[in-house]
């Protein structure tokens, strides 16, 4: 069961951060795990609060509703922030901005400008990552790697909304050339973004890239948010 193997399987997450952080001389506590939880029962969710994860990620948005609605008392009593991480339609904008704290898949200036409409109705501003498609594949969501920065800063404008960096997947390949070259480019955009000038100056601080079969290299490339499910709670069907 998932609760039970837990604490095995994140002390092996940490380890291996450890290691790659050692060999490139960067300190772990620079890099924050979401733990992704989509799939899985809501006491998943509930065994991540407890074994100490405090961001959770879901794909989609009724899902995540159930779940967290499920578990609300535990994820308030722990401080949970709540990732929104796939694909959002925006039909389902007015309902995210409620469930979640983040919004890691801004795929679309139009997405864009819909949260900042919708997030009016939030005290606080949304915090958003902006998705680059760095391997530029068709099946994939996201601004293509040419436009990311220019459209980041125009999305950076919009009232209610913080950018806080990039989010990008690489490709589904057991290649370490093209995981490593797909990171790379990713954090070479993330370092365009830390010096463009207007909104975002002063904001940019997060690249989330890396999951549970490329994490170690995507820390070596400059990672600085993992987004993690199998590595720590194991196939769906153990939930």
């Amino acid at each position: 069961m998932v609760r039970e193997g837990l604490p095995v399987r994140l002390r092996e997450v940490q380890d291996q951060m450890a290691a790659a952080c050692a060999r490139i001389g960067r300190d772990p506590a620079e890099i924050r795990i979401v733990a992704i939880t989509k799939g899985h029962p809501a006491h998943v969710v509930a065994a991540a609060t407890e074994a100490g994860l405090n961001e959770v990620g879901e794909n989609r948005v009724d899902e995540a509703l159930q779940k967290f609605s499920q578990v609300a008392e535990s994820l308030e009593s722990h401080g949970v922030t709540r990732h929104m991480v796939g694909h959002l339609q925006r039909n389902k904008v007015r309902l995210a901005v409620t469930v979640f704290d983040w919004v890691q898949s801004v795929d679309s200036v139009r997405l864009a400008r819909a949260l900042s409409e919708r997030v009016a109705e939030r005290r606080e501003s949304l915090p958003v990552l902006v998705e680059v498609n760095v391997g530029e594949e068709q099946q994939k969501h996201g601004f293509g790697p040419d436009e990311a920065v220019d459209r980041a800063a125009e999305i950076a404008e919009l009232p209610g909304l913080s950018v806080r960096g990039l989010m990008t997947m690489a490709p589904w390949t057991e290649d370490l050339t093209v995981l490593r070259t797909t990171f790379r480019r990713a954090r070479s955009l993330f370092e365009r973004m830390t010096v463009s000038t207007g909104g975002m100056r002063g904001s940019i601080d997060t690249l989330s890239m890396g999951m549970s079969g490329d994490y170690p290299i995507a820390i070596e490339e400059g990672s600085t948010m993992l987004r993690l499910g199998t590595a720590l709670f194991g196939s769906r069907q153990e939930g």
